[in-house]
């Protein structure tokens, strides 16, 4: 039987859209988590410190739950997707309004073993 050797971590309708976060994932992909920890530290975003804190969450399932080394720990996955738009509403000119869309996110991130 193959050994496991990546963990995930996701954080489901955060209030922070999938294209602004997708900016900062596309930073994290594919580096050491400690680099990917140095970049979302000094990233001044909101969506940096919720990618951090899933980041974070799926490097403690690693060492938790699989027994992996930290330091061998890649960012091997991060994207995130789209979630329930919380739609609201805005009075415009004679009686009007216009939509705006509130949108949220699911974020996830995969470390795996270099």
């Amino acid at each position: 039987m193959a050994e496991i050797t990546s963990a995930k971590a996701t954080a489901r309708t955060v209030r922070v859209s999938p294209r602004k976060s997708r900016l900062i994932l596309y930073n994290i992909r594919g580096k050491s988590v400690a680099d990917a920890i140095a970049i979302l530290k000094f990233t001044p975003n909101k969506a940096a410190g919720i990618i951090e804190k899933v980041l974070m969450s799926a490097i403690a399932n690693a060492e938790n739950n699989l027994g992996l080394e930290k330091a061998n720990l890649v960012v091997s996955e991060a994207f995130a997707n789209e979630g329930p738009t919380l739609k609201r509403f805005r009075p415009r000119a004679k009686g009007s309004a216009s939509p705006i869309n509130k949108r949220t996110a699911h974020i996830t991130v995969v470390v795996a073993e270099k």
